[in-house]
């Protein structure tokens, strides 16, 4: 777990792990220069469970260098991943473990997740349509996997990849040395909020104009968008899609405005449309999938 300024939600990112159903693991805890108090949250806890283990670094590294430094740090063949600011299910580690030991091709892991609020309220549904649709995109969230080191060795780690992330980026790479798969199971709690890493790549991303590709700028906006919307607030995207000339006009990016029109006016409304129609496809889903199966990501 890399941590930078995680409060309030890191007592119960690191509660969540500690309760885990497997409990022969050691919790790297990994301090990138928290300024917030979080290093004392995590040295109060390292007090009470010997299985933690704290890091901290002499300056910041940001999301690439402390996500890199702690795997460096921790010394099991199988690494979970976790994010400070999220929850996992009491179950997690188990049923991820299970799917490594039982196939050895298998390099990593994830699993589905709902989306709560800064509050802990659940906004976003499971969505299993995430596991059976083609992208180019992992359908689980970073925190949520789990792989083996060797492979991320292998790969050579986290590097710093602007647009579709650090993560996106290495599993991807991973692909080249195994199968990357999801367990369709919410074993995860994805927060939505204001200070989520998130949306301060996305709008770092766009506001540099790191990318001259419209498909890349118009991905970055919808992230942006639904990171915005999800933690219950409106969508303030439009005016810089509007402004940016690279961006192409298609029917993709029609949709977008269309979306983000509604967000900055109606954002309650637009959140309750998305939830039934994310129930309705992960319905749909389910039909096709079983509980408890691993699927591999389906790569375009």
């Amino acid at each position: 777990m890399p941590v930078h300024n995680a409060l309030p939600f890191l007592d119960q990112s690191i509660e969540s792990i500690l309760n885990q159903t497997y409990e022969d693991f050691e919790f790297v805890i990994f301090d990138d220069c928290s300024t917030d108090g979080s290093s004392e949250v995590i040295h109060e806890w390292a007090k009470r469970d010997p299985r933690i283990k704290v890091y901290e670094s002499e300056k910041c590294l940001g999301l690439v260098g402390s996500s890199n430094d702690a795997v460096a740090k921790s010394g099991a063949p199988i690494v979970a991943r976790m994010d400070g600011d999220d929850i996992s299910h009491p179950d997690r580690l188990r049923q991820q473990l299970q799917v490594l030991e039982e196939d050895v091709n298998i390099a990593v892991v994830g699993s589905l997740s709902i989306g709560i609020d800064a509050a802990g309220r659940e906004v976003r549904p499971r969505d299993r349509w995430r596991i059976v649709r083609r992208s180019d995109f992992a359908p689980f969230p970073h925190g949520s996997v789990m792989f083996r080191r060797s492979v991320f060795d292998a790969v050579g780690g986290y590097r710093e990849c602007p647009f579709s992330g650090e993560d996106n980026d290495l599993f991807l790479r991973m692909t080249q040395c195994g199968s990357v798969v999801t367990l369709p199971g919410a074993l995860y709690s994805y927060r939505y909020h204001t200070m989520n890493a998130t949306i301060h790549n996305g709008s770092f991303l766009i506001r540099q104009k790191l990318s001259q590709n419209g498909d890349e700028q118009l991905a970055a906006f919808y992230m942006l968008g639904a990171m915005q919307l999800w933690a219950g607030h409106k969508s303030m995207i439009l005016r810089e899609m509007i402004s940016t000339s690279s961006l192409k006009v298609n029917q993709q990016s029609i949709v977008t405005i269309l979306y983000a029109c509604w967000g900055s006016t109606h954002p309650g409304s637009l959140r309750a449309a998305l939830r039934l129609l994310i129930q309705s496809r992960d319905f749909l889903a389910g039909l096709q999938i079983k509980e408890g199966t691993p699927y591999e990501w389906r790569l375009k």
